[in-house]
């Protein structure tokens, strides 16, 4: 499987022959190979993607692209199991978190599709004898550099929407994780998407992705992924004057008051530290828990937390392996050095290979506000318990750390929630709740070392379009 490069709606290898394997992170084992491109592969893409844009893509009516956007997610659907198993092998997720995955990428081609002729400018009241007018019009060429933590999800999250509006689009997925978007891609081209207005490169962030951030045929990038990465991007699109959507990742709260339904909390935060076992920008990676409760809470976290297993991707068990040795090797650092008391740990199943990337879930509490546990993403199962006192204590941790993505609120209190959403310092807010299963209609993405700019919903069609202001003097 050498030729994963789409360019120009023709599959074909790197020009140098150079391959990249791809590991199963279940059983750390070898199982094929991509085509590692590079700049000159990069370059075709971008050549391929222009001249879809100024050619039949670009002229094709919105309500055209619409009506494609939607046949690829039907296509998603009829393919759905084939798409889960590919993402569960190739990411090391269980496979039922690996269907909610295929369903929200049919979710997002759905939700696109109808959006594309739903765009619409405005007028605007001005001098005498004026008629002023504003349309949305495409980028041209928009580049997307997408994580491995949600492959298939983050496609249909950033391809769609740059898609809606009429650009073509170069992709590059990590190279760690990129069997279900090529799927994808091949069933876009099924459902009549025009050659070239979709172009994908398989290589190294350092080379294929390094190439498209800098790449003055650009004219808007998508980039989710590490803070440190994240400010290389930006920096080298920033040269060519290119605007960047970046989600950055984040040390989101779960802030629990001493009224909060603990029947229905402890749950979803259980779930929201070791969904797709941790490596998730929007995990719920500290439990704040207000100190008269803080005792009974821990405890029966602790007991959810000795319940926990991690297991390969098709035993469907609460969370499999970390996505690569390295990324198993960076969480069992913090776990290794780390200074507040381990309260609870999950396991590892007994029939898991060795050879696979398997970390148990640990739980550590109290532990300090200035503690890496507090202050750093492990992106890993590691959940922090940390007591607070009243709602101003619980606001200054809340946002006691460089990132502001997602926030959890468990209170009964309508004044509370109310007041504690609008003072953490967060993209998205919950309210006796955590995420939304991919939550499709609601705008995300953060402030500070989280990033900037929305994904999802309407807000991306803007930034995947540039305003034009039309003025006509007729007297």
């Amino acid at each position: 499987m050498h030729e994963t490069c789409l360019i120009g709606g023709r599959w074909v290898g790197a020009r140098d022959g150079a391959t990249i394997p791809v590991v199963c992170p279940s059983d750390g084992q070898v199982f094929t190979h991509l085509a590692a491109g590079g700049p000159a592969e990069i370059d075709a893409a971008l050549g391929a993607a222009w001249a879809a844009f100024e050619g039949p893509w670009g002229r094709m009516p919105a309500v055209e692209r619409g009506r494609i956007l939607s046949r690829v997610a039907r296509l998603i659907e009829d393919n759905h199991e084939e798409l889960a198993r590919i993402e569960a092998r190739d990411t090391g997720k269980p496979l039922t978190q690996a269907r909610a995955d295929i369903t929200a990428a049919a979710r997002y081609f759905e939700f696109y599709g109808g959006a594309a002729d739903k765009v619409q400018g405005h007028t605007i009241p001005f001098l005498p004898g004026y008629s002023v007018m504003t349309v949305h019009e495409p980028h041209g060429v928009t580049a997307h550099i997408i994580p491995w933590n949600y492959p298939c999800q983050m496609f249909g999250r950033t391809v769609g929407g740059a898609l809606a509006m009429g650009n073509a689009v170069v992709l590059k997925p990590a190279e760690e994780a990129c069997l279900g978007p090529l799927r994808l891609a091949e069933l876009c081209l099924e459902a009549g998407l025009p050659a070239g207005a979709l172009n994908i490169v398989t290589g190294t962030g350092e080379s294929a992705g390094a190439a498209l951030a800098a790449h003055p045929g650009i004219r808007f990038l998508s980039f989710t992924g590490s803070p440190e990465v994240g400010t290389l991007v930006q920096a080298a699109a920033a040269r060519n004057h290119v605007g960047c959507t970046l989600e950055l990742g984040g040390k989101s709260p779960q802030i629990l008051f001493r009224d909060a339904d603990l029947e229905a909390a402890l749950p979803v935060l259980t779930a929201a530290i070791v969904q797709n076992g941790g490596q998730t920008c929007s995990a719920g990676a500290r439990a704040l828990i207000q100190r008269d409760i803080y005792d009974e809470v821990v405890e029966r976290l602790a007991d959810r937390f000795r319940g926990l297993t991690a297991a390969p991707h098709d035993a469907d068990a609460d969370l499999g392996a970390l996505i690569s040795a390295r990324q198993k090797a960076r969480v069992e650092r913090y776990i290794a050095q780390a200074r507040p008391p381990l309260i609870a740990r999950g396991r590892v199943a007994e029939n898991a290979p060795a050879s696979g990337f398997y970390v148990a879930p640990a739980l550590y509490g109290p532990v300090p506000e200035d503690d890496p546990l507090a202050q750093e993403e492990v992106f890993g199962p590691v959940l922090s318990c940390m007591p607070f006192g009243d709602e101003a204590d619980a606001v200054r941790i809340a946002n006691g750390t460089p990132y502001g993505l997602v926030a959890g609120i468990w209170t009964r209190d309508g004044g509370r929630q109310m007041r504690m959403a609008r003072a953490v310092r967060a993209g998205q807010v919950f309210i006796n709740g955590y995420g939304a299963g991919g939550g499709i209609e609601l705008p995300f993405g953060g402030t500070g070392r989280s990033g900037h700019g929305r994904e999802k919903g309407f807000e991306p069609l803007r930034d995947f379009a540039q305003m034009k202001t039309i003025v006509v003097k007729h007297g």
